[in-house]
């Protein structure tokens, strides 16, 4: 068992002791995922793009907690699937190569049709 697995069996048994389960649909889960992400965009909200690299201490925990928000809810998103997040990750960005060849992407912020 990974260290994936080890994490998602864990916080399964944590929302089964809690019967949170009934709440868990795929729907409600994406949807919670959506929250805690634009958590995460508000506390870069207003901030110029140096001071964005150089959070203040409390900022940057509740950074570490709201993407910690994010990885749970992706992980029990992809368990109600049976996905593998390592797997998918390395397969999109396998494509994700194919897509943007360095010769025709470095440096630009281009979609790759627009390369």
């Amino acid at each position: 068992m990974n260290e994936f697995e080890k994490l998602s069996k864990k916080l399964q048994e944590f929302n089964k002791e809690r019967d949170w389960e009934q709440f868990h649909s795929p729907k409600n889960i994406a949807m919670a995922l959506s929250v805690e992400v634009s958590e995460i965009v508000e506390l870069f909200q207003w901030m110029g793009k140096e001071e964005s690299y150089d959070l203040k201490e409390e900022k940057f925990q509740r950074l570490k907690d709201e993407i910690g928000d994010v990885f749970l809810y992706l992980l029990l998103l992809a368990s109600k699937y049976d996905i593998d997040l390592v797997e998918v990750g390395r397969a999109k960005l396998k494509r994700n190569e194919e897509k943007y060849p360095v010769e025709k992407s470095r440096g630009s912020a281009k979609k790759y049709n627009e390369l």
